[in-house]
């Protein structure tokens, strides 16, 4: 019997099985749907035809994060050997990045810019953030988050070097999509067809085992980074995140799909600001 059950609507959910197989095919579900890395069958205990349920699935969120950093973080490392300037390596990085994920979440933190502060009510937030074209505030928001990520990663790379730099950018996208989690779960849905409508919202048991991933990697990161730094980082990630969320209920009264990859984009910046904010 295969150990990922298809509902008749075509969305799948963990049942039955091994800790180790749910959670690899939960991690391979989230790759798939948050990147346009092609990940193929595993066993019989994956399903890539079946649409995730994120109600238990979002668990792995972080997990995901750090597959798809990985090719962006080894870039990081090999050209922060070279002899090119960092600014440069920080740049290509963001740029191997955008292209693993297809921008998904940089295109999220773009609708809500323009929705956020283009729109005088609640619904029209609501439409301007479903208009595929972007704005004057969308475009500014990707200009200052691709920039300033590009720039604090060639902080890293002078203060830290490439091994340590390659380190605090995997533990970003990692720390980065717990802190979605976390707020994925605590927001109501803003749309009632929205993301958490149509794929389920996080429990509290996939919630804290997100956010557990997301500190042991953090901790982990200390054997290459100074703990005052990572801590600074982990407090400013999740300052930034709940911040956004805030906005995020003032403005539209909870979230979407777009909402939840600006938090991914903010509270990685506020992560990688934080480890470089104190001398």
């Amino acid at each position: 019997m295969s150990e990922q059950s298809t509902s008749k609507n075509g969305i799948s959910s963990s049942q039955g099985g091994n800790p180790v197989t749910r959670i690899v095919a939960d991690t391979a579900a989230c790759v798939r749907f948050f990147s346009r890395l092609s990940v193929p069958r595993l066993g019989g205990f994956d399903d890539p035809t079946a649409l995730p349920d994120f109600t238990t699935m979002a668990r792995a969120a972080p997990l995901a994060g750090l597959v798809v950093a990985l090719p962006a973080a080894l870039l990081l490392f090999l050209l922060g050997l070279s002899a090119l300037p960092p600014l440069a390596t920080g740049i290509m990085t963001c740029a191997a990045l955008a292209m693993v994920t297809g921008a998904l979440h940089e295109d999220g933190l773009s609708d809500i810019a323009d929705g956020f502060f283009g729109g005088a009510a609640r619904e029209r937030r609501l439409d301007i953030m479903k208009d595929s074209r972007i704005g004057a505030f969308g475009a500014l928001a990707l200009v200052i988050a691709i920039g300033l990520r590009a720039v604090l990663l060639a902080g890293l790379l002078e203060r830290y070097g490439p091994a340590a730099a390659a380190a605090a950018l995997m533990t970003c996208e990692i720390f980065s999509r717990s802190l979605l989690v976390w707020q994925w779960h605590r927001l109501p849905p803003a749309r009632p067809e929205g993301l958490g409508a149509r794929f389920g919202t996080p429990n509290a048991g996939a919630t804290v085992q997100a956010a557990v991933t997301g500190f042991a990697c953090v901790a982990l990161a200390s054997a290459m980074l100074p703990a005052v730094p990572l801590a600074t980082g982990t407090l400013c990630a999740g300052l930034a995140a709940w911040a956004l969320a805030g906005l995020a209920r003032a403005k539209i009264g909870g979230q979407t799909g777009d909402v939840l990859g600006g938090i991914q984009q903010i509270s990685g910046l506020g992560f990688l600001f934080g480890i470089l904010l104190l001398p």
